[in-house]
């Protein structure tokens, strides 16, 4: 059963179960790259976080890296671990144009669904412009 109610053109409501989003979403467009956007967005001043976890099958972390690789941005901050209660939570590299990339330790495809805590750390620290 499914309950609906209109709230300003919107409708707001609750569902008996949620199913995860299939692959028949009916997209009209398609990006053969993305890297001229993250080159845009960081030469434009923004910061941005690119991250990975290290058991995702769907997009293997070593795929993420290899791309970000790809943007041919200075290394300010070397490969290396970040670490959450005195233990790795997965590795850290920062390059030049405000851009970090991290691994989240144990987790796969939807990082925050497998390591929320790991995940929330990453973030917190990030939005805050702490280390990793």
């Amino acid at each position: 059963m499914v309950h609906i109610w209109p709230i300003s053109g919107l409708f707001l409501g609750t569902v008996d179960e949620w199913v995860r989003c299939n692959s028949g979403v009916p997209y009209t467009r398609d990006i053969t790259s993305s890297i001229k956007y993250h080159r845009n967005v960081t030469a434009n001043g923004y910061r941005a976080l690119v991250y990975s976890g290290d058991h995702d099958a769907m997009v293997p972390h070593l795929g993420t890296q290899a791309w970000v690789r790809s943007l041919g941005f200075p290394i300010v901050d070397d490969w290396r671990a970040w670490h959450l209660h005195g233990q790795s939570a997965g590795f850290t590299i920062m390059y030049s144009n405000n851009m970090t990339f991290a691994t989240v330790k144990g987790a796969g495809h939807t990082a925050p669904e497998f390591e929320p805590e790991r995940c929330f750390a990453m973030f917190s620290r990030w939005i805050l412009n702490q280390q990793l």
